[in-house]
């Protein structure tokens, strides 16, 4: 990839300042030798201009080097990999906007001690390696981050789903149908809707649609039901509307190409999910359910089927209006699937409002506790012949959290034996109980749980999957680290042996 000006700019920039500093010259000290002035240096060195052809001249001179070797783009050792990190263009991938990071601003920390970054870039890519992240899922992670940052909640996206109900007649206070928003496909946008579109291959099973840009055609998948119908509509009517070019055509995804893919996909989701839930509504009955004394699961399951969509939009829509508009700012969501049989589970999809909560792991390899609630609600529907199964439990952590977790868990229509739950952990707080009531009357379970098996020092689990050997590894060192001490004391200079 060839090095954009800006890039040329900040070479040159740096390279003059480690020149200046093996010479021990200032800025001040340059610019007498140079003639060139303080402020002219400093905005080369920040990368801002590029000195021309006579002014190169005169600072290698005053540099003692080469004019050669001043424009050359070969950095030297410490400086080479911030020259392989420009060349493979990936800080144009990285989002930093998202989070307020200027790009200069980046390569100058890089750049003050190459290094030191060098080597921290190094090891962030072998534990990237270590747990199969690659470039998608280091998109995936910084859309969470960014997710978690906003509280998940994005006003310029709910706003747009209810100015588009407007403009375009759709009753946000009954149920949609599909109908209504192939329409507007179809007519507004010029969409060929295509069903049994996508031919039942193996290899297809888990594509519930297909875009095909050139022609405007969407292909659906015979899996996909009524609810899942009008998530994909209006997911594409997102696209159109909030003018979204840069999108993933497949649903769900098979290949992320930018991280503007992935933020794009996740703010036409977030857009359907307003107009299959609108806020309005779900407010009014979050607000009933709420304000109960006594926590009455029906009520709960009965609001999830209130609004005829899969329980895990309603589950994703909650960790959108439970913070903003409730004030349960601790929460997480956690997504499941397993197959029957098989002995793991694995976590496929999680976020964390407003703080890193537990559960959360990255080591996807480990045994997660088999006292959640999210793996309990699995376990069960894998051997019953229910469409949903609901369980609810209060989480006890090790270090004294509570945590109000509910949980269902769904057969997978796309893949055999395969089964998904979902699960919203709400931290219980002082607070929270003054203000919501059932929070302190419930004849919910409470269960003491874990992270892993393998870090989980309860002792007499009756459910574990594998020994504790994470910390029996630590204990391990922790005995040994005292029998050392015990020897080196024995053999000091005050030792009488």
């Amino acid at each position: 990839m060839p090095l954009k000006e800006e890039h040329i700019r900040l070479i040159f920039g740096l390279k003059m300042r480690q020149l200046r500093n093996r010479k021990n010259l200032s800025l001040y000290g340059l610019s007498k030798k140079s003639g060139l002035s303080k402020s002219y240096l400093n905005e080369i060195e920040n990368g801002k201009k590029y000195p021309k052809q006579d002014k190169i001249l005169e600072l290698a001179t005053a540099l003692d080097t080469s004019y050669d070797e001043m424009v050359s783009l070969k950095l030297d050792q410490n400086l080479a990999p911030l020259g392989d990190i420009l060349e493979s263009g990936v800080l144009k991938e990285l989002p930093l906007s998202l989070f307020g990071i200027a790009e200069h601003d980046l390569i100058n920390i890089i750049s003050n001690a190459p290094s030191k970054v060098n080597a921290f870039i190094s090891t962030i890519i072998e534990i990237a390696k270590s747990y199969n992240l690659g470039i998608e899922g280091f998109y995936l992670a910084a859309l969470r981050s960014y997710q978690e940052a906003e509280n998940n909640f994005f006003v310029d996206l709910e706003n747009a789903a209810v100015r588009f109900a407007e403009a375009y007649q759709i009753n946000l206070e009954e149920h949609i149908v599909s109908d209504d928003l192939k329409a507007i496909l179809e007519e507004e946008y010029g969409y060929t809707i295509v069903d049994n579109g996508i031919e039942k291959d193996p290899m297809l099973n888990n594509l519930r649609s297909v875009f095909v840009p050139d022609s405007k055609k969407l292909l659906l998948s015979s899996a996909i039901d009524e609810a899942q119908r009008s998530f994909i509509f209006g997911k594409e009517i997102a696209y159109n509307y909030l003018e979204l070019m840069v999108r993933p055509y497949t649903f769900s995804w098979i290949k992320y190409n930018s991280f503007d893919e992935v933020l794009h996909n996740f703010y036409a989701s977030y857009f359907s999910g307003a107009l299959m839930l609108p806020r309005k509504n779900l407010k009014e009955k979050l607000t009933g359910l709420l304000q109960s004394t006594k926590w009455e699961e029906s009520q709960f399951k009965d609001l999830i089927s209130s609004f005829k969509t899969s329980p895990e939009t309603v589950y994703q829509r909650l960790t959108n209006i439970l913070p903003h508009d409730f004030g349960f700012r601790d929460l997480f969501f956690l997504r499941f699937i397993h197959k029957q049989g098989e002995p793991h589970f694995t976590l496929n999809k999680e976020l964390h409002v407003t703080q890193r909560q537990k559960p959360s792991t990255r080591d996807y390899r480990a045994h997660y506790c088999r006292r959640w609630i999210s793996i309990k609600t699995l376990q069960h529907i894998s051997i019953s012949p229910e469409d949903h199964f609901f369980g609810a439990q209060v989480s006890v952590y090790q270090n004294g959290n509570k945590y109000l977790v509910l949980s269902s868990s769904t057969p997978d229509p796309f893949v055999a034996n395969q089964y998904r739950s979902v699960s919203l952990g709400i931290l219980i707080t002082p607070h929270l109980q003054k203000k919501y009531p059932f929070l302190n009357h419930h004849d919910l379970e409470e269960v003491q749980v874990g992270i892993t098996c393998e870090s989980c020092p309860i002792t007499n689990c009756e459910v574990r999957a594998v020994p504790p050997k994470r910390l029996l590894k630590a204990q391990h060192f922790k005995e040994t680290e005292c029998k050392v001490e015990e020897l080196m004391s024995m053999h000091g200079k005050d030792s009488k042996t």
